[in-house]
């Protein structure tokens, strides 16, 4: 289990919703995938279907939020993102809504990514956060609370949070990296005036267990759960998780980034990997090595930047 408050699902939970609810798709193979998130347990439904089921009490909002929103943004974006077929309601004990999707093939990105290898992929996930970034914010979306996460807000809301992380590290055998380096990085950060950007979208969780790649481009973003309207900077922290020194250069010059949100988007990147070991140090190893990938990189690239 990935969290103390983790709901049961099992095959036969799903096998039972999608029958009951989608009785079209009843009798396909369902099969629940190895490599999953840790947001929702994902089943794949014949070829070309993938179940996605909240894995704690409260996630039918990230649901709703992506039914209602993906449909407005997915037109506009330059590559393939999840293509809801349908929703369905709790039933069979399980309180939470769920989705049916669109499968999407592709690959997920090698991390720690190898050097000189990420160009292209640098101007695609550029073009990315560029078209979403800049997509119009309605008044709809301005007041809708579920579009409010903490990775949104101004970056000293999360100062207690990540000095908290960076002392919890330190208690921490076996994490070899440099403390010490954090916290300036940290410190020089929230000594820097509080920006407070005009709200434009984010996808919020642009890491790299939320894309797919093929050949080395971007193929699909996946997961816009936590999608939310704020400052976009935190949608850089996938240049020191998935692109090399090269790579970053070029991601950042393509979305015209300023010094000062540099800084903020490579603070947004210790933090969110600081915080990550505290939590799935032991549940999800794999996923904490990508982001001590992030974090090392993060302070090697404060030493030239």
């Amino acid at each position: 289990m990935l969290h103390e408050d983790e709901l049961a699902i099992d095959d036969a939970l799903v096998r039972a919703l999608v029958d009951d609810t989608l009785p079209d798709l009843a009798g396909r193979p369902l099969a629940r995938l190895a490599v999953s998130g840790s947001s929702n347990a994902l089943f794949r439904l014949g070829d070309d279907l993938l179940v996605r089921l909240p894995r704690q009490p409260g996630g039918s909002e990230t649901i709703a939020k992506e039914s209602r929103w993906l449909p407005f943004l997915a037109p506009a974006l330059p590559v393939a993102v999840p293509e809801i077929v349908a929703v369905g309601p709790p039933g069979h004990g399980y309180p939470e809504h769920w989705s049916v999707v669109r499968w999407i093939d592709g690959n997920l990105p090698p991390v720690p990514p190898a050097p000189g290898s990420t160009d292209a992929l640098a101007r695609d996930l550029a073009a990315f956060v560029a078209v979403l970034r800049d997509r119009p914010v309605p008044p709809g979306a301005l007041a809708d609370p579920s579009l409010r996460w903490y990775r949104g807000e101004p970056l000293p809301a999360l100062d207690g949070a990540t000095r908290q992380a960076i002392a919890d590290c330190a208690a921490r055998p076996g994490l070899a990296l440099d403390l010490d380096a954090c916290r300036r990085i940290w410190d020089d950060a929230m000594s820097e005036p509080a920006a407070v950007p005009e709200p434009r979208w984010l996808h919020a969780d642009l890491l790299a267990e939320n894309i797919l790649v093929r050949d080395g481009r971007l193929r699909a973003v996946l997961d816009f759960g936590a999608l939310t309207v704020g400052d976009p900077t935190v949608d850089l922290v996938v240049a020191w998780e998935l692109l090399d020194e090269s790579g970053r250069d070029i991601f950042r010059a393509h979305l015209a980034v300023d010094d000062a949100q540099w800084r903020r988007g490579r603070a947004w990147a210790l933090a969110i990997a600081l915080m990550t070991f505290g939590y799935y140090w032991h549940t999800m190893p794999a996923r904490c090595a990508d982001r001590l990938v992030m974090a090392r990189a993060v302070l090697a690239d404060a030493r030239v930047g």
